[in-house]
């Protein structure tokens, strides 16, 4: 079966490049617009997903880490004395305009953390020491944030809301939806953005391992009013939840990615069956010498298999180029196991569907009539 299916493959090229065509644009297309909607989905949810080891707490009507409204300072004090909370951490989001050498100017918003502890810096995408923003001044920016920020290099000074600050080290991947970001002190960042010593943004709170997080969690939305604990997986899921519904990103990736499942499915089904009509007669023999209608079908069907794995080979491929090419400008994304096997999934039911226009056309066919006139 598989020997025959090749050799039909191979005996009419044209339209095998065709089939194999659509199989790589579905493939690539579906992959590309995925990657970037993960890119967007980890920068909507960046402060969180960077903190994953926090009780985060936050003002009772925040459902988005990227829009924290302000909190007394007393908070902290109140979350210390719940059961199970060991420290409570509080973070400043200081937002304003920055001004470079270069004349260029950018909005920033400055995360401003607590030494020691350092709450809410992103370990996983530091290329430096937290503790590099104790010089008085410091700040940390993003890599591939330079040409945003006048393209401002480690030791650089620029000014910010009119306070001369300079560069002390860099993250490499911290990208928001919110736009720029960098990180400081808590106390430099109430200066820097004018934020009273009596706000805080948000608290991340370290618990006791001895008791289960969502029982602190309870106990803190029980006890302390105007506020809400989150577990971070929970925030992060919420965050990003809540900007979708407040944007058209998931109905114009979802409107791509059908689009592009349309085309392979198309182009797939079409190349197959135009395919069998041209060898009608190759098929009307092989009726006639005793081939079922089963066989023909699994000969059609393996075709569209070979297609499809080929195709996806070279379609993720495709895919992966790309990804490597964005993350030179900062996009960085990567697919899950689960994600992959779900592109090879959907590869293969286009594939499989788009030969269902062949099937039905050659297994409808009357083997005498290929000997007709």
């Amino acid at each position: 079966m598989f020997k025959t299916a090749l050799k039909f493959i191979i005996y009419d090229k044209p339209k095998s490049i065709g089939a194999l065509a659509g199989t790589i644009l579905s493939v690539f297309l579906i992959g590309q617009q995925a990657g970037i909607f993960i890119f967007l989905t980890n920068a909507m949810s960046a402060y969180v997903r960077n903190n994953p080891d926090y009780i985060w707490v936050v003002d009772e009507k925040t459902t988005n880490a990227n829009a924290l409204a302000t909190l007394d300072i007393r908070v902290g004090k109140e979350l210390e004395s719940i059961e199970g909370v060991v420290k409570a951490y509080p973070i400043v989001l200081a937002s304003g305009s920055a001004k470079f050498a270069n004349g260029k100017s950018s909005g920033i918003t400055l995360v401003g953390t607590q030494y020691p502890e350092f709450a809410g810096w992103p370990r996983s995408v530091a290329t430096v020491s937290p503790e590099v923003m104790l010089r008085d001044g410091a700040v940390v920016t993003d890599y591939f944030d330079q040409d945003a920020l006048g393209d401002v290099e480690i030791g650089d000074y620029f000014e910010f809301n009119g306070k001369k600050v300079f560069v002390a080290g860099n993250t490499k991947g911290f990208r928001t939806f919110g736009g720029v970001v960098g990180f400081t002190t808590i106390d430099r960042a109430r200066y820097l953005g004018n934020v009273s010593r009596n706000k805080a943004s948000a608290y991340l709170v370290r618990w006791d391992p001895a008791v289960p997080q969502e029982q602190v969690i309870h106990f803190i939305n029980r006890e302390i009013n105007g506020i809400r604990a989150w577990k971070a997986a929970d925030f992060e899921r919420q965050t990003v939840i809540t900007v979708l519904a407040s944007s058209g990103i998931a109905i114009s990736f979802g409107t791509l990615i059908v689009f592009a499942l349309i085309v392979g499915f198309v182009i797939i089904g079409l190349t197959l069956y135009s395919a069998a009509v041209d060898r009608i007669r190759d098929y009307g023999t092989l009726k006639a010498i005793g081939a079922t209608n089963g066989y023909i079908t699994r000969l059609i069907v393996t075709q569209a298999v070979l297609f499809a794995i080929l195709g996806f080979v070279l379609g993720f491929a495709l895919v992966n180029g790309f990804k490597q090419g964005v993350a030179q400008a900062g996009t960085l994304f990567e697919f899950p196991i689960w994600l992959e096997l779900a592109f090879f999934g959907i590869t293969l039911t286009i594939a499989l569907f788009g030969s269902l226009f062949a099937v039905r056309r050659i297994t409808s066919l009357e083997p005498s009539a290929v000997f007709r006139g």
